[in-house]
């Protein structure tokens, strides 16, 4: 019996990076032996098993055979005859396809320590074809290490959009396409992740409100990339500068997902996209399970993202209002999260990536003053009913107008 470290804590050790979790493969043992030395096992498709002490995984070293179609559609042989070199070839990408032994050794049969030092991501063997998961995969790996000058290398490019032509990608669960997604968000570069998906036509198949705002035009006195996908895109980049939150992330995404409903002719023009984007925002959500927390900023952003573009032209009646509909006074974090995303919206255009945007802290101010409105003070002035919501409106609306606006 054989214990290796495979993996991403291999590559990560290599890079320099931190490395969070460790994986463990086990050579010329059996479901038997792991049991006998007191591992638990867990996992339903193949024999993982957690150590007694540190709770770390081990998994029997296993070759795959396709026998049905999506990622899950897999026969696994986890015999003790299996090699450490035919588990590393099952694995998707060179640099994750390498084991480091008790002694600090390398293993690497595939040449990933090369592909690390090229900054290059490419599939191990053929086999990668087999399991359509690994689209989002090499995307969202693409978009954790771009910052680190990692490319896709062509031929792994061809075999993703091979796979994307061939239907695979419809039979992933909407659960496994969130999972990718949401660590792509995190990650530092998150449009890495959409624009790999996009170049190899997967965008198409599971974001398909988000894939058809390519090629949208936008009025370039407001927007001077013009494109709505590219303006997307560059959203996206600027929240990771304003919040590590996936709620925020995600609303930055789809924020614009109303111009794909914009008919041609009224191009560059959106008229009324706020509202628009509201559909297609629920349509995607429902499609790839998105949280509640995630979907309900993400309207919120869509609906109102003008109103705080236009704050110092609101009268503070429509201040208050927009305060009211956002639920402010009972979510003021989620409120804040959505000038965030605001903030993200109004520095994703060229050339105002750098710029100031007082938009946010003037709303901000509002929701403050209006929330010092004692209602109890209206109650004990004998008001009563819908009386007193009329009356906490006025004195808010007042105090915005005396305060801020």
């Amino acid at each position: 019996m054989q214990v290796y470290l495979v993996g991403g804590a291999v590559r990560d050790k290599l890079l320099g990076r931190p490395v969070k979790d460790q994986d463990w493969v086990v050579v010329g043992a059996s479901e038997a032996d792991m049991l006998a030395q007191g591992y638990q096992q867990v996992g339903k498709d193949f024999p993982v098993f957690l150590h007694p002490k540190t709770q770390q995984e081990y998994a029997l070293a296993r070759t795959e055979r396709k026998t049905g179609q999506g990622y899950a559609g897999f026969e696994c042989d986890t015999s003790t005859s299996v090699t450490l070199e035919q588990d590393l070839l099952r694995r998707d990408l060179t640099v994750n396809a390498m084991a480091m032994d008790d002694k600090g050794n390398i293993i690497d049969p595939f040449n990933g320590q090369q592909d690390l030092q090229n900054r290059i991501l490419r599939h191990v063997s053929d086999a990668f074809e087999e399991d359509p998961l690994r689209v989002l995969r090499v995307a969202r790996f693409a978009a954790r290490y771009a910052s680190y000058g990692f490319t896709i290398a062509e031929e792994t490019k061809t075999l993703m959009a091979n796979i994307t032509q061939s239907g695979e990608l419809s039979h992933l669960s909407a659960e496994r396409v969130w999972v990718e997604t949401a660590k792509s968000l995190l990650e530092d570069t998150p449009q890495v992740y959409f624009e790999t998906l996009r170049e190899c036509g997967a965008l198409k198949v599971w974001f398909p409100e988000l894939d058809c705002l390519w090629g949208i035009p936008n009025p370039a006195k407001w927007h001077p990339e013009i494109d709505t996908g590219i303006h997307s895109m560059m959203v996206l980049e600027q929240s990771v500068r304003v919040s590590n939150k996936l709620s925020v992330r995600f609303a930055a995404l789809v924020h614009d997902l109303g111009k794909g409903l914009t008919p041609p002719e009224e191009w560059p023009s959106h008229r009324g996209h706020e509202k628009l984007g509201l559909a297609p925002i629920n349509a995607l959500s429902e499609r790839v399970k998105v949280p509640n927390d995630c979907r309900d900023l993400a309207l919120l952003m869509s609906e109102f993202h003008s109103h705080v573009h236009h704050a110092f032209k609101l009268k503070p009646a429509t201040i208050n209002d927009f305060l009211d509909k956002c639920d402010v006074w009972r979510k003021p974090e989620r409120f804040a999260d959505l000038l965030l995303a605001c903030t993200a919206d109004a520095k994703g255009r060229t050339g105002f990536e750098e710029h100031d945007y007082p938009n946010a802290d003037y709303i901000w101010q509002a929701y403050l003053v209006a929330k010092e409105v004692n209602v109890q003070e209206i109650v004990q002035a004998g008001y009563k009913g819908a009386e007193i919501k009329q009356q906490l409106r006025q004195k808010r609306i007042h105090a915005i107008a005396a305060n801020v606006a």
